[in-house]
């Protein structure tokens, strides 16, 4: 059976987001992004737009998949919801990576205004995915707002510090089953996607740690295959952990046999 993620209005084979951001080239994003296989790519109206002329666009067009666009860069809630309405104009797509930032060293999101931002946006006929912390209530809220899709981070942007507190994504995991979940921030390795997936997270988004990587093509097939192989992993029932070691081969009531001399 297929095993596709139903997010909002897409079915999607891959469950791994993408970001357009850092790449030594234009062609080396469109290669990374290829190479990954990933079917949703994030882009930012504010950052991206300025001096890249056409081009950019084109190449993003051209991939053929689903774009996100991002408030990124925002600090307010009347910024974050201009550029939402201007990225609904320039994409021609009601989705949105709503990211408020309240701290400039840690980039943290300002989940206070993260909240009116969204009421505000899915009011106005958005689908919003928004960047948020670990925090499970800050979730709730988001989710009693009307999101479909929630994006807490690992660990702050860029940082490639992994998953720092698994026991609050573990228990959003299980408080909201009903909600797609994406780990959006600080997944720095492979492993890390995989640990995602295994503590039952939807998705991973990756923008530093393949577009930072010494050969970022070859960095997104390993995302690739390290988002398959952690789903499978979480769909196929891991074992438990044990307090005691456990043969794998029982020696109760199995015959020894002896050499005789």
């Amino acid at each position: 059976m297929d095993d596709l993620l139903d997010i909002v209005d897409a079915k999607l084979e891959s469950r791994l987001f993408i970001g357009s951001a850092l790449y030594p080239s234009p062609q080396i994003m469109s290669d990374s992004i290829k190479a990954s296989g990933a079917q949703v790519v994030t882009v930012s109206l504010r950052r991206q737009g300025a001096g890249q002329g056409t081009d950019f666009w084109d190449i993003i067009k051209a991939l053929g998949i689903h774009i996100l666009p991002n408030t990124a860069g925002c600090h307010s809630v009347k910024e974050a919801v201009t550029t939402a309405k201007m990225a609904r104009e320039v994409f021609e797509t009601d989705w949105i990576k709503l990211e408020l930032i309240g701290d400039d060293y840690t980039l943290q999101p300002d989940t206070c205004q993260l909240i009116e931002a969204t009421k505000i946006l899915i009011a106005d006929g958005f689908n919003v995915f928004p960047y948020t912390t670990e925090d499970l209530i800050v979730a709730e809220k988001l989710a009693d707002a009307g999101c479909q899709i929630i994006m807490p981070w690992g660990s702050p942007i860029g940082s490639g510090q992994g998953l720092l507190n698994t026991f609050a994504l573990r228990t959003m995991r299980e408080r909201l089953p009903d909600i797609k979940l994406v780990v959006d921030a600080g997944i720095g390795k492979p492993s890390d996607a995989v640990e995602a997936f295994q503590l039952g997270f939807d998705a991973v988004l990756v923008n530093s740690a393949i577009a930072l990587a010494e050969d970022p093509v070859a960095m997104g097939t390993a995302f690739k295959y390290a988002c398959q192989a952690g789903r499978i992993a979480y769909t196929s029932g891991a074992m438990k952990s044990r307090d005691m070691a456990s043969p794998s081969t029982p020696t109760i009531g199995t015959p020894f046999w002896h050499k005789h001399e």
